[in-house]
This record gives C-alpha cells, structure tokens and sequence, in this order.
C-alpha cells in the first residue's frame, strides 16, 4: 500500500466527511467556531473588557467588540510581545509574524499562538494534500521531496520575551522533525536572511534531489528555478526534476508568473494548486485543480465576516459598521473586504484583502485584491483583480510575460492632462510595448465599467503610459528597502505615487 492511501485510510477519509457539511451546514459551523473562540478568550484582558462572558450569540458579539485594524490591537500585542500572559489570548504568546508592510513602511507583528499554529496555519497544508490526492490518487508526491521556500528570523526585532520572523519562518521552526527531514533546504539555509545567498544554496541543495513537489510565493519560487536553471545549464526543469508534479503557491496572484512557469516546467503531469496564507492565518486552498475559485475553509479557528467594498472609505475602514456580515449571509458576485476573528487574539480584525465568493455552499472565492491597493484617483474604481486580467489578455496578444508590475495615477500633467502610468518589468518582450499598451487599456474598458466611464473619449482619463522598467529594477528596488524575498510583495496599484516614482528614479 502506498503512502497516499495509508493517508487516506488514517486521516482523509474522516476529512472528507468534514468538508461535505460546508455544503450544508456552514452556518453552524462558523458559529460553532465563534463559541468556542469566544469561551476561550474570556477570561483573558481582551475578553473581559470587551464581556465576553455574556456573549451568547454572533449579535452580541457584534454588539460588544468593534471592527479593528493593527493600529487598534498594536498595544495589546506590545504588551504580549513583553512576555505579558491573557491579553488577547490565553497563556503567552511567543511568536510573531512581522508583515510585509506593503501599505507603509512600518512593521507589524502578527500573533502566532500554539493554538493558531496547530489549529490554523498547520491545517491548510494538510488539507492542501487532502485536496490534491483526491484529485490525484495514484500521486507519487511523498516518493521525493519537498522544495519549500520560506522567509527568515528577524533576530533584531527578538525581544527577551518574544521571537519575531516571517510567518513561513515560523511555520519551519515549530513543525514536527519528520516533515524537516522529507524537506529541501535543511532549516539553516532556509531561515538564511540573505536571499541572493539563500536563492543560490537552495538551488545547489536542490539541484541533486528528487523533487517531487515545490511551495512557496511563486516571484521569488521563480528566481530560485532559474537559478538552478543556470547552474545545471538546462533550458527546462523536466531534465533535473523528471518527478516533479505539483506547485502549492500563494502569497501573490499567479496570474502574471503562469506562463513563465509553463516555459520552464513543459512535461504534460505538472498541476499547480493555490493557497490563501497570510501571517493572520490560512483561509482557503483551490479545492479543484479545474476551478481557479478557492473552497474558504470554515472549520478551523477562523470567525469571518465581510464588509462590502462600497461600504469603505478612502482609508479602507467601514463606513457604517452595521452593513458587515458573517459568512452566511455573503452573496455570490459582491466585491468584499475580509474581516477575522482568530485563536492567534485577532478579534474582527481588518486583514486587508478584498474577496469576492464565485459560488455558496460551499463558499468559494477569488481574491481581487487589497482595501488600499486600488486606484480611485478619478472614479474609476481599479481593483487589482482587473490589472491582472488586463495584463494576461495584453500578453497574450503581444506574447509579452510580465515579471513585475505596478501602476499609479498621474493626476495633471504640464498639459493638464491626467491618466495611468504603469512601469512593467517584462520577463519577454512583447511585440510591440505601444500594442500592449493599447490592449491592455481596452481590456480594463471591457472588465471596468467605472473606468470605460472615466476613458470616455479621453475627457476624464488619457490612455495609459507603459513605462518600461530594466531588467532587476523591482527586485533592486526591494533590496534597497531590506524586502527582498521571503513574504514581501509589490504593490500592484496605489492610490499614492510613492512606490512608482521611487522605481522610475532608479530606472536607469
């Protein structure tokens, strides 16, 4: 018997019982998952002024604990990050995932509890394999290893009463030594701060290896392909890896990477499934490899709600609190930004990412992007989901590959006129920049009404300006900030042109 049906025998076949209800009885499960969240924080600092202990019901939780951000919770998390026990969470806290920082400059320090890692972020990989056999049962994965790629300690953020990393570094430390041995790289190239370093020890650790299958944030998973790719002089990875089969990916859309990997892993058996992890917890895996949606994974200790994105000011907070819902009341085809109350002490927490459900019962989604990566400089309501359809249908057309992209607004110009300027990083030039300029703007037409509204014969908005960055700008970009690799993502779109001029002045 191999070992995906010993698996399947020992924890899949209960599994799967457990994820039929979400057809069924999604309701109760949330709320089941609110109980239990709620009598356990009770007697903690959080829970007793905010009465958890006459909390009966999802109304009257609603009623006693406002919608929060990190700016809300920063204080109580610094006094857990001091060693302090029963703040936000029962016992202490040692862990803590430091965010991207993506919106600003400034860290945040997630909470990572015991009961987070084993109950959140520790049961999306399994169900990822769950999810992956039943599409694959005669799967030859566990025959090899594993290429995990993850982030990195931040020794000077430590604190004698806490230890701070990216979640993935989290993630590598506290797991079980069995999975650590079925892994490339060992943990101390994997927790190296360095990435330019650690990309080229993980590809020279890998290069001899059977690997079966890779994980990881599919930019800088990309890098550390190439990477092997120039070592071993091969134009694919088929000839070093003939086993490989699956890509877990997430962290950033996989939209604008697809086609890069399609050139580098050609042979017909390779399947890539998405995730939704974040520092704040692990929310969704693609339940279908056939289906891009994600199935929104009700059952662990996450507590969701959602706001609408009409209903979000320019800074990305709830304009009126009583249009937030739970899960059950969410409808198919409404653009929402996510709200999470967790067992890692996040309480109606504002994550930050926008969703929006492709189907109910079960809950599948999309992520279409974040709160405050859009551009709404003149009306035109540009959500990152429309950029990356946009651009697949420019490449397509132009046979361009993107590597990185950004896009903020020109507000007035020398000539008084305003428009979009986006700088692209191409992995592949396309055949004309001036074509996949003008495709690219008509497909947001197309996808976009409140921006075909504002390019109405050029009167509110001009076409789009496509600057083209050299090759490494972003990555130069990032490194000049301390963010290369690991979790750290590009801003796609932004309201502010910070990020776009800070790139167009090291274009040279």
């Amino acid at each position: 018997m191999n070992t995906t049906k010993v698996l399947y025998n020992i924890y899949f076949k209960r599994r799967k019982k457990s994820i039929e209800k979400y057809a069924t009885h999604a309701e109760k499960i949330q709320r089941k998952i609110l109980r239990r969240l709620i009598d356990k924080a009770k007697n903690t600092q959080w829970g007793q002024e905010h009465s958890y202990s006459s909390v009966d019901s999802y109304e009257d939780y609603v009623q006693k604990v406002g919608v929060n951000t990190y700016e809300e919770l920063k204080g109580y998390i610094l006094s857990m990050r001091e060693g302090k026990k029963d703040i936000l969470w029962p016992g202490q806290v040692r862990w803590y995932a430091k965010s991207s920082g993506t919106t600003n400059d400034k860290s945040k320090f997630i909470p990572v509890s015991y009961d987070g890692l084993k109950k959140i972020h520790y049961a999306g990989p399994r169900d990822c394999l769950y999810f992956y056999f039943q599409a694959n049962p005669n799967s030859k994965l566990f025959s090899g290893k594993s290429l995990i790629l993850g982030g990195s300690h931040s020794p000077n953020l430590n604190t004698p009463n806490s230890l701070v990393g990216d979640l993935s570094a989290i993630l590598i430390e506290n797991v079980p030594r069995a999975v650590n041995l079925t892994r490339i790289p060992k943990k101390e190239i994997a927790l190296l701060s360095d990435f330019e370093e650690k990309r080229d020890k993980i590809a020279r650790a890998a290069i001899n290896a059977n690997i079966t299958n890779i994980s990881g944030v599919p930019s800088w998973m990309l890098s550390v392909l190439n990477r092997a790719l120039e070592i071993t002089g091969e134009k694919t990875l088929d000839n070093i890896w003939p086993n490989l089969e699956v890509f877990f990916h997430g962290g950033v859309a996989f939209t604008p990477y697809r086609e890069q990997y399609k050139a580098i892993i050609q042979h017909p058996g390779m399947h890539y499934m998405e995730t939704y992890n974040a520092s704040e917890g692990f929310f969704g895996v693609q339940s279908d490899l056939n289906d891009p949606a994600m199935l929104l994974m009700i059952d662990y200790h996450v507590f969701y709600e959602f706001c609408p994105m009409d209903n979000l000011d320019d800074k990305g907070y709830p304009i009126d609190p009583a249009k937030i819902i739970p899960l059950w009341k969410a409808e198919s085809g409404v653009n929402y930004a996510m709200l999470i109350s967790t067992s890692c002490g996040l309480w109606r927490y504002l994550i930050g990412d926008t969703i929006k459900f492709t189907q109910k019962n079960p809950y599948k989604f999309v992520i279409t992007g974040r709160t405050k990566h859009f551009i709404n400089a003149f009306g035109e309501e540009l959500i990152v989901d429309n950029a990356e359809n946009g651009i697949q249908q420019a490449c397509i057309a132009t046979g361009a590959l993107v590597k990185e992209y950004t896009a903020a607004p020109i507000f007035m110009d020398s000539n008084a006129k305003c428009r979009h300027q986006w700088v692209i990083e191409f992995a592949k030039m396309p055949s004309s920049v001036e074509e996949f300029g003008q495709i690219l703007d008509r497909s947001l037409q197309a996808i976009n009404s409140d921006y075909e509204a504002k390019r109405y014969k050029d009167i509110t908005l001009q076409p789009l300006e496509i600057v083209t960055a050299r090759p490494g700008l972003f990555d130069d970009w990032l490194k000049g900030k301390g963010k290369l690799g690991g979790q750290h993502k590009i801003p796609r779109l932004s309201n502010s042109r910070q990020y776009i001029e800070e790139l167009i002045a090291l274009n040279k």
